[in-house]
């Protein structure tokens, strides 16, 4: 009722035609060769005799990007009333299959096979659909019913959002009758170690945590992190004020193998951290925000969508303008749920927001790229290498709305003498409807501002204006000043900065000289990228390069301090030897203000409001 679709006559006729459909297509995903990186899909369609065009999922909502799957999709085989067709894909849209079906046939058969889906082990496999549906075309997703079955490895557990009907041999499992719509967003975990956790019971509808592992041992979440996101579930209850799910799964594998891995679904969240990622405080914390930011992506991004990222079908090209509310508002509110919840202490946050806070203020692209762009960008900015990265700027939408609504929440407190804060706001935004099933209800940006408004009167579209439409060369920190701290650098890393190290210290780790020198390097001292404009950037240095050696000494970490060290006071640059495609340069580099690293002090006589945000809004954590 809420929805707001873009239609065309075709897509109206095609509707109409869908709304007199009997039968479900009936989808079965075959995951039992996982371990071989390999998926098979079984598809029955309904159709009438004729020209028939059906197409794979390409705009997946919070991927922001056409999805990279088409180009693994193999095996395409189509049959009807066991004669093999042929099929011609589309010559524009790689996407789309054009298949004539025959006179008598009501329904078509489609086989496909999926190469290298992603995130699979021995021990476990994840399942996002976009590589395996298959549908009619030009026809809203939301419209198209969808039965699916998956088939997982004997004595594999299975956690997911999708409502279970059957179970066959405990490898076949059936779920209920949903949409393209819904089956889209109700990814599949599965493993050989897997465990469900029932959380916060009191709080209905019902939550759960399913974690699959490598390793036995793994799924069993130490006691405080479960008692953590228990508070999670509580903290948002709390927050929000509604629910738009049926019920709600954290979905979490635990490997090496797989790699990170955050995505947000109505129902559910798909989430991936390395096999120790919650095996400690130390590990924990820089996962700490996961849980929380894709959480909350149920009500901000999934309820709540910007209005022209919410598409009829998967075909359209999604608009991100509005990616700094949909991801720079999450990124703002998993953070503050993730410290109130206990996931991570009260200094712990506002350190890595200081460390946030400084790589926007270093980022050179500011200079000619406004946050807005950022966002519009944002099919073009994922992925890519990490060369340049600062002067090209990335998703910084992410990092520049958290900032931007932590300025919002204090300006609000500063305004009412703290009676209010973006709580309230929230609780208006994201909280229309009431409670409700799965469901979007698209807004555009004057939406935001008359509901900011309705917390408190402020020219609130000029704030937006300026901080979002405007080139801004220096990153926003209202909202930490306005908050009581100050970002400031210090010749030592922070509490947080250097638990992270340790817990990276297990894997490969490189060397970070950004807020000195302007680099960061591999271990191996290969440059990863320089800051445009900073100290080794006019020494000409480049990404790629390796350094050999450091006045005299060869490159080590330890010895890249020392040089820095040496260096502040004096007037003698820092003088290095470097190999680049294989012939070596000598450089000199400028700088003698010592290691640099940032952290937040405490200014007082001002309102601590960042304190604030951070207090729980139910259960108080343990202190860590």
């Amino acid at each position: 009722m809420h929805a707001i679709f873009k239609t065309s006559a075709l897509l109206l006729a095609a509707a109409t035609a869908t709304s007199a459909q009997t039968a479900p297509i009936r989808i079965t995903a075959d995951l039992s060769e996982a371990p071989r990186k390999v998926y098979h899909a079984e598809i029955d369609i309904p159709v009438k005799p004729g020209p028939i065009t059906l197409t794979t999922p390409k705009w997946i909502p919070g991927t922001h990007r056409p999805t990279p799957l088409v180009d693994s999709i193999t095996g395409v085989v189509f049959t009807a009333s066991g004669q093999t067709l042929t099929w011609r894909r589309d010559d524009v849209n790689m996407y789309e299959y054009h298949v004539t079906v025959p006179k008598g046939v009501t329904s078509l058969h489609a086989h496909l096979d999926l190469i290298n889906p992603g995130r699979q082990t021995t021990h476990l496999a994840s399942l996002e659909w976009d590589g395996l549906l298959l549908y009619p075309a030009g026809i809203p997703v939301a419209k198209i019913a969808v039965e699916p079955t998956v088939i997982v490895p004997r004595g594999w557990g299975v956690g997911t959002a999708l409502t279970p009907t059957s179970q066959t041999d405990d490898m076949i499992h059936h779920f209920a009758v949903t949409t393209v719509e819904q089956l889209e967003d109700s990814p599949v975990d599965t493993g050989l170690y897997y465990r469900q956790y029932a959380l916060a019971p009191e709080i209905s509808p019902k939550h759960f945590l399913d974690v699959v592992a490598d390793e036995p041992d793994d799924v069993n979440i130490r006691p405080s992190t479960i008692a953590e996101i228990n508070n999670l579930i509580r903290e948002a209850d709390a927050m929000y004020k509604s629910h738009h799910y049926n019920e709600y799964h954290l979905l979490l594998t635990l490997s090496d193998a797989t790699g990170g891995m955050g995505l947000e679904h109505g129902q559910s969240s798909d989430n991936g951290i390395n096999e120790k990622g919650f095996s400690s405080d130390e590990q924990q914390l820089g996962n700490s925000d996961l849980l929380a930011h894709e959480f909350t992506h149920s009500w901000n991004g999934k309820y709540r969508r910007p209005a022209r990222l919410y598409q009829p079908d998967f075909a359209t090209a999604q608009q991100g303008d509005l990616l700094w509310v949909y991801e720079g508002m999450t990124q703002y509110l998993g953070n503050v749920l993730a410290a109130r919840s206990g996931l991570k202490s009260q200094q712990q946050y506002r350190e890595m927001l200081a460390l946030s806070a400084a790589n926007l203020d270093y980022k050179s692209g500011r200079q000619w790229r406004s946050t807005e762009d950022t966002a519009i960008a944002s099919s073009i900015l994922r992925g890519g290498t990490a060369s340049w990265s600062n002067w090209k700027r990335g998703q910084d939408y992410y990092q520049e709305g958290e900032l931007l609504w932590l300025d919002a929440d204090t300006l609000i407190r500063k305004l009412t003498d703290n009676k209010k804060s973006l709580n309230d706001f929230e609780a208006i935004f994201l909280a229309k409807g009431g409670n409700t099933g799965p469901l979007i209800v698209p807004y555009e940006r004057p939406e935001l501002i008359a509901d900011l408004n309705q917390v408190v009167a402020y020219d609130w579209a000029t704030f937006l204006h300026e901080r979002i439409d405007n080139i801004n060369p220096h990153a926003d920190l209202a909202g930490i000043e306005r908050g009581g701290y100050k970002l400031v650098y210090s010749d030592k890393p922070s509490d947080a900065q250097k638990t992270m190290a340790a817990a990276r210290s297990r894997r490969a780790s490189g060397v970070n000289a950004w807020y000195s020198l302007g680099i960061t390097a591999s271990e191996d001292g290969t440059l990863t990228d320089v800051r445009w404009g900073g100290p080794a950037d006019q020494a000409k240095l480049a990404p790629g390069q390796k350094i050999y050696a450091i006045d005299g000494r060869t490159f080590s970490a330890d010895n890249l301090k020392a040089a820095l060290k040496r260096a502040k006071g004096i007037s003698e640059p820092i003088h290095l030897i470097l190999e680049q495609d294989g012939f070596v340069t000598l450089a000199d580099i400028n700088y003698h203000e010592g290691e640099r690293y940032p952290t937040m002090i405490r200014v007082e006589g001002t309102p601590a409001y960042l304190d604030d945000i951070t207090k729980p809004l139910t259960t108080p954590p343990a202190a860590k």
